[in-house]
């Protein structure tokens, strides 16, 4: 009976020893004898010891930051680049089986594939077209790891870094750029205004008394600021005229004039 026990007490902590746990968000990949058996499923399964062993493996998306590495763009601008990568498993026996060990390959690879993709554009086209060249490096490491379960989700570039010398060189070109945007407009609009003067001008001549309205009204808006001085500009004829006394009603009218707009 003590032997009997013993054996009994022997084969229920076998079977509670051989009781694995495999959560939610993993999958077990079961060997027998050294050979790939199956995939365990969540919940509790069973692993014989001694003859049978496993390996969890966990599904859930993954963010990997690519340490900055140093690359050329195809205009020879050296630049510093970093970047985060999102992946899953989707096939948890090819991730274990087809590669030691992927988190490290899928690092690796990604180092080597944005050091390519950036080697195959421009410093403009770096700068300009960062989502295009997220999603082409993301297409290569997909391909890549399709083999081994993983499917690469998105591949998102941090930041860029330029040597200081190349930065001074964008800040003129962008300067320059500003510079040039400035003159087209004040030479559109210097454009506009000569088309509006003319217009009036022409509006001005046909009218009679147009001319004479917008002296005076200049006239009123000189005459506001006490500290203005007015210099009329008149035709020597003119004076001629009133130096031999003729017209003495049209001179008092203007002197006139004249008064009452100093006064203002």
């Amino acid at each position: 009976m003590t032997v009997l026990l013993i054996l009994i007490i022997l084969l229920v902590c076998l079977i509670i020893s051989s009781i694995k746990q495999i959560d939610e968000y993993e999958r077990g990949i079961k060997f027998t004898f050294g050979k790939f058996t199956k995939i365990m499923n969540p919940g509790w399964n069973l692993v014989i010891p001694v003859f049978q062993s496993y390996k969890k493996v966990d599904i859930r998306t993954k963010a990997v930051d690519v340490p900055e590495q140093d690359a050329i763009t195809k205009d020879n601008v050296s630049v510093r680049i970093n970047a985060v990568i999102y992946y899953k498993v989707f096939d948890a026996s090819k991730a274990v089986l087809e590669v030691e060990n992927f988190y490290f390959a899928v690092g690796q690879l990604a180092q080597t594939t944005m050091r390519n993709a950036v080697g195959s554009v421009s410093l403009d086209e770096l700068l300009s077209e960062r989502e295009k060249i997220s999603t082409e490096i993301c297409k290569i490491i997909d391909a890549a790891t399709d083999p081994w379960g993983i499917k690469v989700e998105n591949v998102e570039l941090k930041d860029i870094s330029l040597p200081e010398e190349m930065k001074r060189v964008i800040a003129r070109v962008a300067e320059a750029e500003r510079e040039k945007q400035a003159v087209i407009t004040k030479a559109s609009g210097e454009v506009e205004a000569s088309k509006n003067l003319a217009k009036a001008a022409e509006i001005m001549a046909n009218t009679p008394g147009a001319m004479h309205l917008r002296t005076l009204s200049t006239l009123s808006d000189i005459s506001s600021d006490q500290s203005n001085t007015i210099i009329f500009g008149v035709p020597v004829e003119i004076l001629k005229h009133f130096e031999a006394g003729n017209n003495d009603k049209l001179k008092e009218e203007i002197i006139k004039i004249i008064k009452d707009n100093s006064k203002k």
